[in-house]
């Protein structure tokens, strides 16, 4: 399977312009409509990748927001341009924190009995509630060490993947929601992640042989269908993050929770935990 090429070879030592221009290569955006966008010229952009023009600290901000830059690369830009970092990164322990922990926590646990989770950047768990502790039953000690990685956990083949009966559909969504976080944060430890869990062998989904066979569910998006104790349970996963972040670490937190996809699921988690 190939993989996405990494965005520019630029270093952040040649200043911001190779960096800006790799940033609009890898969008596929022009600089004249880069410019358009960011209410300047296609000459202004052409002197600021060329380092024929030294962007203010506001440029560096509009034209990252426009070209969708992660917030950890907005300080990069802004270090390469000159300027202090205008976002921090605060540990998620941190008291600063206290209302994020709190509100994530009540949201998964309130999304109980169904499964919820939160991860960040590089898919490591920093929270689950009881729905995904549920699916992690049997699930081999050394997987489970922190950080728990939600990706080996479900790629891995002493991890939920034998469990899952649609495997390599539900693999092939994985790997290409890894490929679009690659291109879209030209993350090196996020790239070796990926070499790592597509590299992994692919085991054969058990047989399922449950007495009752639920009827046919009209899907409305890929579900991740996994057994559990003998019955094969069906979800659909919805992944969200928070609206505008000012903070590095709150940026890159993602929730991920996951829909009971047929009337049979929903059945069962209610009775497993009221």
């Amino acid at each position: 399977m190939t993989m996405v090429p990494s965005a520019t070879a630029a270093r952040p030592d040649q200043g911001a312009g190779p960096l800006l221009r790799a940033w609009r290569e890898q969008r596929r955006v022009s600089q004249l409509e880069l410019a358009l966008r960011a209410d300047s010229s296609a000459r202004h952009i052409s002197f600021i990748e060329t380092g024929r023009s030294r962007p203010s600290e506001e440029m560096v901000l509009r034209l990252a927001e426009h070209l969708d830059v992660p917030v950890r690369e907005r300080n990069a830009l802004l270090l390469a341009a000159g300027y202090a970092p205008r976002f921090p990164e605060t540990p998620l322990d941190d008291p600063a924190l206290d209302a994020l922990r709190e509100g994530i926590e009540r949201l998964i646990q309130g999304y109980e009995p169904y499964p919820a989770l939160v991860f960040d950047a590089a898919y490591h768990v920093v929270a689950a509630n009881r729905g995904i502790m549920m699916l992690l039953d049997g699930v081999p000690e050394s997987l489970l060490r922190p950080p728990l990685n939600t990706m080996r956990l479900t790629l891995h083949p002493e991890g939920l993947a034998p469990r899952i009966r649609n495997l390599r559909e539900w693999r092939g969504h994985l790997l290409e929601q890894m490929r679009r976080q690659i291109a879209l944060r030209r993350s090196e430890s996020l790239r070796e992640l990926y070499e790592e869990v597509s590299a992994y062998p692919v085991p054969a989904p058990e047989t399922d042989d449950s007495p009752e066979q639920p009827d046919p569910v009209p899907y409305f998006a890929l579900p991740m269908r996994i057994e559990h104790e003998g019955r094969t349970l069906s979800f659909i996963s919805s992944t969200s993050t928070f609206n505008t972040p000012m903070d590095v670490t709150v940026a890159e937190l993602a929730i991920e929770t996951f829909l009971p996809a047929d009337p049979s699921t929903v059945k069962y988690l209610h009775s497993l935990l009221p």
